[in-house]
């Protein structure tokens, strides 16, 4: 029984974590997530290391595109 719960258990972190990796955050929460100024969030975003999308005319991020820059 505690296996099977334990199981579960470890299923449903997998469903949340993969499911908050696709959420969006603007500029201002990545500097929140990050602890890094816009500047700097603006800086790697020009050189290319930050993947960032702009068809709502504003900077907005994957939380996994921020996690890959981070490593």
């Amino acid at each position: 029984m505690e296996i099977r719960i334990l199981e579960e258990i470890r299923e449903l972190k997998s469903l949340i974590q993969n499911k908050l990796s696709d959420r969006w955050l603007c500029i201002k929460e990545v500097c929140q997530y990050t602890s890094l100024s816009q500047s700097t969030i603006r800086r790697a975003v020009n050189r290319g290391d930050l993947k960032c999308s702009k068809r709502t005319g504003k900077l907005m991020f994957k939380v996994s595109w921020v996690d890959k820059f981070l490593r």
